[in-house]
């Protein structure tokens, strides 16, 4: 089978079905991961699942077919935010069933994804040398403390006492 999702394939029934056939996966493995690790109810959980794989399949499709210049990353974002906004009709449901959904298993389906695709293009990863690494931990660490910054300075405008 060719790479599942490489992110440059055309938005073609070929296309669509890999980002399917991956985030039913993914989908099925975090929905036990809920369920052996934080005793969800699985069913609860592959609903959660299902939403945010049909907000990603709608984020990636829009980043193709839309004529602006934006990452799918931000419209996922932002069809995210306005399905649970507070007021929404979709607000209950989907803040429900995707609470449901802890973050640290997509987290660790996720990385053991992006392990497997590492080992698949292991030379690349060399190729970019050390300095990529350097680079790569300082973003990784600048985008972690810039929402730590952000969210506190929230907290204190909001009156939320600091933990």
């Amino acid at each position: 089978m060719p790479d599942l999702i490489d992110g440059s394939e055309n938005v073609s029934v070929h296309g669509i079905l890999n980002w399917i056939f991956l985030l039913t996966i993914f989908s099925i493995i975090t929905a036990i991961g809920n369920y052996l690790g934080y005793h969800h109810p699985m069913e609860q959980s592959l609903v959660g699942m299902a939403i945010l794989s049909l907000i990603t399949l709608a984020g990636v499709w829009m980043e193709r077919y839309l004529p602006l210049n934006v990452s799918s990353i931000l419209y996922i974002s932002i069809i995210g935010i306005i399905l649970a906004f507070p007021g929404m009709p979709t607000s209950k449901f989907v803040l429900h069933y995707v609470s449901q959904v802890e973050l640290l298993s997509i987290v660790t389906v996720f990385l053991a994804y992006v392990g497997i695709g590492m080992g698949k293009s292991w030379d690349e990863f060399k190729a970019l040398g050390w300095k990529a690494i350097v680079v790569t931990v300082l973003v990784i660490a600048a985008t972690y403390y810039g929402a730590a910054i952000v969210a506190h300075i929230i907290l204190v405008l909001t009156g939320v006492p600091a933990a």
